[in-house]
């Protein structure tokens, strides 16, 4: 397992609240759009990143994680893991805190390379299956 329950915790309690999500855009079918609500719903402030760069519940949305005009503490990935390392070196380029894989998302390499950056890092879980069980 990538990142055992000190690291969710740290990550969802302690790392602050702008979550850059790749991979959200107004489809109310996929999941990211789901998971997004449930973040807001637990204080998070959730930035949308999708080509589209569309915006979705109510935040502006931009078509890569350098667009973002501000700081983000953590980037949760939602594209498939042949294209979620590119996200994760994404990620330690714009300085983020952390980098949250969704659940099926695996790159290994990615992992090593983003803790060797100094980022705290998940892989293959779900932050709102997570954060309810943070009590």
């Amino acid at each position: 397992m990538y990142g055992d329950e000190a690291t969710v915790r740290k990550i969802l309690t302690g790392l602050g609240d702008t979550w850059a999500v790749v991979g959200l855009s107004s489809n109310r079918q996929r999941a990211a759009y789901g998971v997004a609500q449930v973040l807001r719903r637990f204080g998070k402030r959730v930035v949308p990143v999708h080509p589209k760069a569309e915006t979705v519940h109510g935040e502006r949305g931009y078509a890569s994680l350098a667009d973002i005009p501000f700081e983000v503490d953590v980037v949760d990935v939602f594209v498939n893991s042949g294209l979620a390392g590119a996200v994760a070196d994404e990620a330690v380029a714009k300085g983020a805190g952390a980098v949250w894989f969704q659940l099926g998302v695996v790159d290994e390499a990615a992992y090593e390379r983003t803790r060797a950056a100094g980022l705290e890092m998940v892989m293959d879980r779900c932050p709102a299956i997570e954060i309810p069980r943070l009590g």
